[in-house]
């Protein structure tokens, strides 16, 4: 197994932050983000962080990489590999539908991990190879089968540590052993609010389920890749039948707070999620969960997370 360091120094710097950089009128697929926008982001990010995660390699990644090596920004990333859906079985039948124009944009971004990876060395710390493609609730959800054939690719073609992003609720059982075996570390994700946590018991669960994953692979290095709290919450929906804990600024900066100190007692790696709101998430309504993760909002105004000082 190839060690995954997210720090290059003795003092515990262990604590990152998931970005992403669409901004209003922004989507993957449709209006990316400019490189002067991208680089007022990595400024920003610079001043709190020392690592992130990307989820896709194609697109604003390639110029995020490229920004941060040409101008010496210090910031290691952990590049992302989308892995959509490209082979699904008709139900009922044992027969495997597959998606050929699926199939080669996954390839795409695999490939384009790779030559980042080998392009930026100095940039780029890991390849994430999918992002919660196996747990059960995932609306991309595809074999295992598919996702090895990736990561065995990746990492005969890079020297950087490769791994697989996928929520607890997958770790934490028998059947993630077989992946867990080809990949130099885990990136788990448990987030408090969405399983109906309260503030006040957010880090005593997810320290229950870190002790879950722990348990099932006493042998991996464990990172957490995606955890969080919301600063708003429709009151429809399926975010209203399983938030119950409080959603604000001030509650977000208790967590981010809390999880900091976690992650330095514990010596555990963490991704926060995240750098900044995304409005082109979830529904059209703007109260909607899915837009309002991040310790800045979306116009890059800092939220009390931020302006308190907590890091």
């Amino acid at each position: 197994m190839r060690p995954f360091a997210s720090e290059g120094t003795s003092r515990w710097t262990g604590f990152g932050a998931s970005y992403g950089p669409y901004r209003d009128g922004q989507a993957p697929g449709a209006v990316d983000p400019s490189e002067e926008e991208l680089l007022e982001d990595l400024r920003i990010i610079q001043n709190h962080w020392s690592f992130i995660r990307t989820y896709g390699s194609v697109g604003p990644t390639e110029e995020i990489v490229r920004l941060i090596a040409e101008h010496d920004l210090g910031i290691k990333v952990m590049v992302g590999a989308w892995i959509a859906v490209e082979e699904t079985e008709v139900e009922g039948t044992g027969v495997a539908q597959r998606f050929p124009q699926v199939s080669q944009q996954n390839r795409n971004e695999v490939d384009t991990a790779i030559r980042l990876a080998n392009m930026y060395p100095q940039v780029v710390n890991a390849v994430c190879v999918g992002n919660e493609t196996q747990v059960s609730w995932s609306a991309h959800r595809g074999p295992v089968r598919i996702v090895l054939d990736y990561v065995r690719k990746v990492r005969k073609n890079i020297k950087q540590p490769v791994t697989h992003a996928d929520d607890y609720n997958y770790w934490n059982k028998p059947e993630s052993r077989l992946l867990a075996r080809e990949i130099d570390f885990i990136v788990w994700h448990a987030h408090p609010l969405w399983n109906g946590q309260s503030l006040e018991n957010a880090i005593p669960w997810l320290e229950s389920k870190f002790d879950e994953v722990k348990a099932m692979h006493p042998h991996n290095v464990i990172v957490i890749g995606e955890t969080g709290w919301a600063t708003q919450v429709h009151n429809e929906g399926e975010q209203a039948r399983l938030i119950t804990g409080a959603a604000g600024e001030s509650e977000q900066a208790q967590f981010y707070q809390d999880i900091q100190a976690w992650s330095k007692r514990k010596q555990v790696g963490v991704y926060y999620f995240e750098v900044f709101d995304e409005n082109w998430k979830g529904g059209p309504h703007p109260n909607e969960v899915e837009k309002h993760w991040g310790v800045y909002g979306e116009d890059r105004k800092p939220k009390e997370a931020i302006r308190s000082g907590s890091r």
